[in-house]
């Protein structure tokens, strides 16, 4: 079998080769690329490889822009230390990932999981990477600009407590206990915020992860979340929603 690393870190790159050839000596890197601009004009010339290793960060960028430029056929691990709501996108997209320090143990895994899907890899990859790319690049508002009187003030997403809907109107509540009005439907606002920190709990309300105080068991089998600021009928989480919220809290 035939391997592409892509790593910009030496010691990082070799210890890999290293295990590769502990686990099946007939393993060939044909290739070590450490950066976005190596590895566009490497893998332009033509080379082929069965696998490749892929950290996610570069020196001059993300690994994800070689492969929206140069299309391959060949199956994706990653090889990374990158967040956790992009390795989430890893594995939804069927595209493995190993944590760095990376273990033979872990490595043997890796390969048993090629060796089985291989043919689900070639069918899919640039579809996935094009996905993974970009889910990790995607940015998510910090602030939000609100009126107070004749004036404007910029309210950190650090410093929200929730978003609620009332009378057509969507509120946004501060941890301070005051409330404005913000331009944005509860719809709009599920893919512009950090889903790490947000969630929407019902129809009329989302969530920050720290405003939570408590959470109960309600009847019909749904949950009550405790905060300082939302009242009883707005802090239950409804139903079909419930086994996404504990997801959410495991994270």
């Amino acid at each position: 079998m035939k391997v592409i690393i892509i790593e910009d870190e030496k010691l990082s790159a070799e210890h890999l080769e290293l295990l590769l050839k502990k686990i099946d000596a007939s393993i060939e890197v044909v290739a070590i690329i450490d950066s976005v601009k190596k590895g566009l004009k490497v893998l332009s010339s033509g080379i082929k490889a069965d696998l490749f290793f892929v950290d996610v960060h570069l020196a001059d960028g993300l690994s994800f822009e070689i492969f929206s430029k140069i299309q391959i056929d060949a199956p994706v691990i990653f090889t990374t230390a990158y967040n956790e709501y992009a390795i989430r996108a890893f594995t939804l997209n069927s595209v493995d990932y190993l944590l760095k320090p990376i273990t033979i143990d872990d490595l043997k895994g890796a390969l048993l999981k090629y060796n089985k899907l291989s043919s689900i890899y070639q069918t899919n990859i640039l579809d996935s990477l094009n996905t993974v790319y970009q889910q990790a690049t995607k940015q998510y508002k910090n602030r939000f600009i609100v009126k107070m009187g004749d004036s404007i003030a910029s309210i950190k997403t650090d410093d929200i407590m929730h978003f609620i809907c009332e009378d057509r109107i969507v509120l946004l509540s501060t941890t301070n206990g005051k409330r404005y009005a913000v331009d944005y439907t509860l719809d709009n606002l599920e893919s512009l915020i950090m889903p790490d920190l947000f969630f929407r709990i019902n129809r009329n309300v989302i969530i920050h992860i720290n405003s939570i105080e408590k959470i109960s068991t309600y009847f019909n089998n749904r949950l009550k979340v405790n905060t300082a600021e939302l009242l009883e009928d707005d802090c239950i989480v409804s139903r079909e929603r419930v086994t996404d919220f504990k997801k959410w809290l495991d994270r």
